[in-house]
């Protein structure tokens, strides 16, 4: 608790200060009355969604603003009508985890005429220039963790062992522009292994396009999965899987047990992911998926906080990103946090130390 309490207030401090520097405090709207902020996010199946919901609500809240948060079921047309309808509301900023970063052009336009900030969260909206900020974690660093996790743990990067080794690859939805970050971040990795000969794609599917999932769905990713193994491994197992979401990964998992694999004479490959679900580290505990990427969402709330205060007291945030994020508009100034890697040996000091996981809940 120590660490993350040390995290968080360094964060702060610096935040706090840009504001003091710019003379500006922290209340909300003038005159005393409260502002309010509409939060988009995309789905409550996933409990990383929800806890950011209600992350952000709980930051704003200390702020004095009134808040309206939305959930679109993944569905793109629901959450831009949600949108518009926070818009009509006249809400005073907007922070939005989009579904599908290309579908908000047309209605932004009318929070750009009504002179509402707008904040990407955590996913960059594409094809716009009427987005102000983006707070997201490195997803360079999400991508390369979890590749740099594959070849150390087949051994490939101390020399422990030699290939060839067997890895078949998934990435995120292609409509979230962070799959494309994850990717290339990881196959900037893993590519000179492949060129090589040191590791394997049986299957001869590398290119994004031709391993994306829609919407980071874990049975879509399974039914792949299992059509991988049906195809292209009947007479020789699997030795990784590059998962870039935990979601996909327990479906993988599923798939890869049900063809006889977590066995003592069929051990199951390494499997990565990200966002250090429960029922991920359920199973990295139990010895089934090997690695998850933990970004603490209550970080990414508070800074999206902070970013939300200055834009509606016309003062600019804090950021440390100005370059990586083009959108297509616009580059997009950013604010990045750092991502940590997470398997057995770290799981309790990085996620129930810092109370991020309770360990009541892993039982």
């Amino acid at each position: 608790m120590r660490a993350r309490a040390t995290v968080v207030a360094a964060i702060s401090t610096v935040l706090s200060l840009s504001l003091t520097a710019c003379g500006e405090d922290s209340d909300a709207g003038s005159g005393g009355e409260a502002a309010s902020v509409g939060i988009a996010m995309p789905t409550k199946t996933s409990q990383r969604w929800i806890d950011d919901g209600r992350n952000m609500v709980s930051e704003l809240k200390g702020f004095g603003y009134t808040t309206t948060l939305k959930y679109a079921d993944n569905d793109p047309d629901a959450q831009v009508a949600q949108v518009e309808a926070m818009i009509d509301d006249g809400v005073d900023a907007l922070v939005i985890a989009s579904i599908d970063g290309r579908a908000f052009k047309d209605v932004l336009r009318k929070a750009g005429d009504a002179h509402i900030p707008v904040i990407s969260y955590d996913r960059l909206i594409l094809g716009t220039p009427d987005v102000d900020y983006y707070a997201t974690f490195d997803n360079v660093k999400v991508g390369s963790q979890q590749a740099d996790y594959l070849v150390e743990g087949l051994g490939l990067v101390n020399g422990s062992r030699k290939g060839p080794f067997t890895v078949e690859l998934f990435a995120g939805s292609p409509d979230d522009n962070n799959t494309r970050f994850f990717y290339e971040a990881a196959m900037e990795v893993l590519e000179p292994y492949i060129q090589n000969g040191d590791l394997i794609v049986r299957s001869g599917e590398t290119e994004l396009d031709e391993i994306t999932t829609l919407r980071w769905d874990g049975p879509t990713a399974e039914k792949r999965m299992n059509k991988l193994l049906d195809s292209d491994y009947t007479e020789e197992n699997i030795d990784a899987v590059l998962s870039p979401y935990d979601g996909m990964s327990i479906g993988i998992i599923n798939a890869l047990k049900k063809h006889g694999y977590g066995t003592e004479g069929k051990p199951l490959p390494i499997v990565t992911g990200q966002d250090a679900e429960v029922p991920s580290i359920k199973s990295i505990i139990a010895g089934e998926q090997s690695q998850t990427v933990y970004k603490d969402t209550r970080e990414l709330a508070l800074v999206t906080a902070y970013m939300v205060n200055s834009v509606v007291h016309d003062k600019k945030p804090v950021l440390n990103d100005r370059a990586t994020y083009d959108n297509g508009e616009k580059v997009v100034p950013a604010y990045l946090l750092d991502p940590v890697s997470v398997d057995k040996g770290n799981y309790e000091s990085v996620l129930i130390d810092s109370g991020y996981i309770k360990k009541s809940d892993l039982k």
